[in-house]
């Protein structure tokens, strides 16, 4: 167990980081994540509200579906990432990291005042849900066993509020942090023991802890908060380009618009890359040097990659360095070790899309 933003959190369980990691990709392994902070919108001007925060078109998404999205300030840097379902029970439903969850809150609070104090109608819901991501290609045949409908009708990003295995009030979203096809499912806390016990019985489902969940995420190419993406970084550097709204470019009414959105055509000076490499493994703050040893960059992340039995990385590097298949070198203990850019995701995803 570790500390982690104010919660004791399972690092490892029994079986090894190695073991529990390849678990996920061959079988599926639950992942106890109710440190994440989950929030509800209400109210007539809820898609107004979140889009006055975050860079994606909230509004364009058909009910139960969801999006990956970017809280960004003024500057243009990153707050945190979230996820914003639009569900179709007159909320939007919101996930966003455990370690922002104090700054979220009092952001998403300010706002809530300004909003309010103009006549709009919005109001904030922290959650006390539980929530647990079950993750691996045979998540579905093992969820199915629970659900009174057909999970092939939920697909990549998409949500539903039923019962499972008997619990009321589960709201079960086909989406996680590892690339295998997985679901994240809110719980009332009373019930999450019994519901993680439920899934426990099947032999294809193991616990798997924050070990395994970063090295998956790492070969997934998904960024860690606080890492790989932070205030310093714009969604153009970190290659997250894709998250603005076609729509929000136009209209710029987004935190830090005036910045992002000129770098989307202009180009940044640095980008986030995906590296590859072998021998000694590569970790945040490793320098990442051009050919002939000049300092271009730093990596965020990075760990022997279990799966591929080669180091992954990601890391910042200047632009002229982005390129994929671009040889570079590495400075691990003072050695500097040959590595290329690589394209992320490093292991293919396995993402249902129906």
């Amino acid at each position: 167990m570790v500390e982690f933003a104010g919660w004791s959190m399972p690092v490892q369980y029994k079986d090894s980081h190695i073991n529990s990691h390849m678990h996920t990709r061959q079988h599926c392994s639950i992942f106890d994540v109710s440190h994440m902070l989950q929030t509800k919108v209400y109210g007539r001007d809820r898609v107004k509200f979140i889009e006055s925060l975050v860079v994606g078109d909230i509004a364009e998404l058909k009910d139960n579906q969801g999006t990956l999205s970017l809280f960004t300030n003024t500057k243009g840097g990153i707050m945190d990432d979230l996820i914003v379902t639009k569900t179709d029970q007159e909320y939007l439903y919101v996930v966003s990291n455990a370690g922002c969850s104090d700054k979220d809150s009092a952001h998403m609070q300010a706002r809530l005042q300004e909003f309010k104090s103009a006549g709009h109608d919005v109001d904030l819901e922290f959650m006390e849900e539980s929530l647990i991501a079950l993750q691996g290609p045979s998540m579905a045949q093992v969820l199915q066993k629970g659900l009174g409908d057909d999970l092939r009708k939920l697909t990549f990003m998409t949500s539903v509020l039923t019962p499972l295995f008997g619990i009321q009030g589960c709201r079960v979203t086909r989406c996680g942090y590892t690339g295998e096809d997985g679901v994240e499912i809110s719980v009332p806390p009373g019930d999450v023991v019994s519901l993680t016990e439920k899934l426990l019985a099947n032999s294809e489902v193991k616990l798997a802890g924050l070990g395994a969940r970063d090295s998956l995420r790492l070969e997934a190419g998904l960024c860690l908060y606080g890492n790989d993406i932070d205030v310093t970084t714009t969604p153009v550097e970190a290659s997250l380009v894709w998250t603005i709204g076609k729509r929000r470019r136009q209209t710029l009414d987004f935190p830090g618009a005036d910045i992002i959105v000129p770098q989307i055509k202009a180009k940044t000076q640095r980008k986030r890359v995906g590296l590859i490499s072998t021998g000694p493994p590569v970790r945040q703050h490793t320098p990442i040097l051009s050919t002939d040893g000049r300092v271009i960059g730093e990596v965020t992340s990075g760990c022997p990659s279990p799966c591929l039995k080669q180091n992954v990385a990601m890391g910042y590097v200047e632009a002229g360095f982005s390129k994929v298949g671009t040889s570079i070198q590495v400075e691990v203990r003072k050695k500097a070790v040959p590595a290329v850019v690589s394209k992320m995701p490093f292991v293919p995803t396995k993402y249902y899309m129906g």
